[in-house]
């Protein structure tokens, strides 16, 4: 018997929205503005698009879901300093790919200031800019530097007419991803959603394996439990790293046998209301732990542990970083993998044979989330508001200079961690890590 969806937290409202927006204005200089495209369709073959995904710093400004938009920020304009572009309503077209809420509909739902139809951006586009002396824009962005280029060069045509075009750009991503890095009650309301829903998903992989699976059948369980509970789906590619493909990062194909005697690395999320779930655990296919996987895998669970319970405002993902690479190396000389001292092993970087990444990153609307790392050339200090990841792992070759029974194992730990003004909360605390909570959840299926 299916089990009964989890109830949805509230929805983020436009009142957060609004405010999303007067905050990023607000640090803005006089007489700029911002130029924001959301995302379009992609075609994954011929008649066919892939779902769409809206642009995540759009989202965050508008919630609204629809392709081929446009958002412009203009401060202190008297008749409204939110403009939104969207789709025209074409009932012919509606008919095929869905309602469409035009631009009535975008003011309606969305809180926006003002809408107008795409046919109309162009030429309202140079009137909204015509004195803007700064736009702010995402650099890197090829369609948005194109859009501004061409607004710019059509007000620098009538110049002699009165016309004022921007006089520089500006990129948007420092004071808006500085922003996103610290979520609200709301976000992190959505954060938890999608992280339980995330916990539930691994859960029910650990429960279904078996030798004689393949990998692919951990994925379909994974993500049959995502959209369950009313997720849009994977938040990333879920990997399932069986044997020796746990030692591959980024391993998608998920298509080998599982076996007895090997482990089985899942990491995977849960996409909520375009929140990042990202958990990883690794446990044995077979329900127990050999000697060998067990003793790596209480090296890596001792500094996930550690690391973890390092997370607090004022401490540094480069200190977290430091403290796992320290219990990994002395856990790789204890085992025999390297040789000498922790220190030594530590300054010639011998290590990174076996620990290739870094411990964190931040989490939020993309897994690997945006904000820098970095304030004046140093690390930053943590603050409430912050979301992480918490992921060291080891991956042994198959190596001839490595003992037998160590070879081709790949264990990752990985958990979602919110950084509060007391200490911390772990968002995926529901999915056990101990050797004894995973053999037991193991048994039970």
């Amino acid at each position: 018997m299916l089990p009964d969806p989890l109830p949805r937290p509230a929805p983020i409202g436009n009142e957060e929205y609004r405010a999303r927006r007067a905050a990023l204005m607000r640090q803005l200089p006089p007489d700029s503005a911002v130029l924001l495209p959301g995302a379009g369709l992609v075609t994954r073959s011929r008649d066919s698009e892939y779902p769409f995904r809206q642009n995540s710093d759009f989202h965050y400004l508008t919630g609204f879901p629809e392709p081929d938009a446009l958002l412009l920020l203009l401060p202190g304009r008297i008749e409204g300093e939110s403009v939104l572009f969207c789709q025209e309503r074409d009932p012919s077209l509606e008919a095929w790919t869905g309602i469409r809420l035009g631009a009535e509909g975008a003011v309606r739902e969305h809180g926006v200031d003002q809408a107008y139809e795409n046919g109309e951006r162009d030429a309202r586009l140079e009137a909204l800019l015509d004195g803007r002396t700064t736009l702010y824009l995402m650099l890197d962005d090829v369609e948005a530097m194109a859009l501004a280029d061409d607004v710019r060069g059509r007000l620098a045509a009538r110049v002699r007419r009165g016309a004022r075009p921007p006089r520089s750009y500006a990129d948007l991503a420092p004071l808006l991803h500085e922003q996103r890095l610290f979520k609200s009650d709301g976000e992190l309301a959505l954060m938890r959603h999608a992280a339980r829903i995330s916990a539930l998903a691994h859960r029910r992989a650990m429960r279904a394996s078996r030798p004689g699976l393949a990998e692919f059948h951990l994925q379909a369980e994974l993500e049959h439990e995502f959209r369950w509970h009313g997720g849009s789906g994977p938040a990333y590619a879920s990997i399932v790293g069986g044997g020796a493909n746990a030692c591959v990062l980024h391993y998608i194909e998920n298509n080998k046998p599982l076996r007895e005697g090997e482990l089985v690395l899942i990491d995977a999320g849960a996409e909520f209301e375009l929140y990042a779930g990202d958990i990883t655990r690794t446990f044995p296919v077979g329900g127990r732990f050999s000697d060998a996987q067990r003793a790596l895998y209480e090296v890596v669970l001792a500094a996930q542990e550690r690391a973890v319970a390092a997370v607090c405002p004022g401490a540094t993902l480069a200190e977290i970083h430091d403290g796992v690479v320290r219990d990994l190396t002395a856990g790789l000389i204890r085992l025999g993998l390297l040789q000498g001292e922790v220190e030594a092993r530590i300054e010639d970087e011998s290590y990174k044979r076996f620990y290739l990444h870094s411990t964190s990153h931040w989490l939020g609307l993309d897994v690997h989330d945006v904000g820098e790392y970095r304030r004046e050339g140093a690390p930053r200090p943590l603050a409430p508001g912050m979301v992480l990841t918490v992921e060291p792992g080891l991956y042994i070759p198959i190596d001839d200079d490595i003992a037998p029974e160590f070879r081709g194992i790949g264990i990752r730990i990985e958990d979602d961690v919110a950084v509060t003004a007391e200490g911390h909360e772990v968002l995926t605390a529901d999915v056990p890590k101990r050797v004894a909570d995973i053999e037991t959840l193991l048994a039970s299926k």
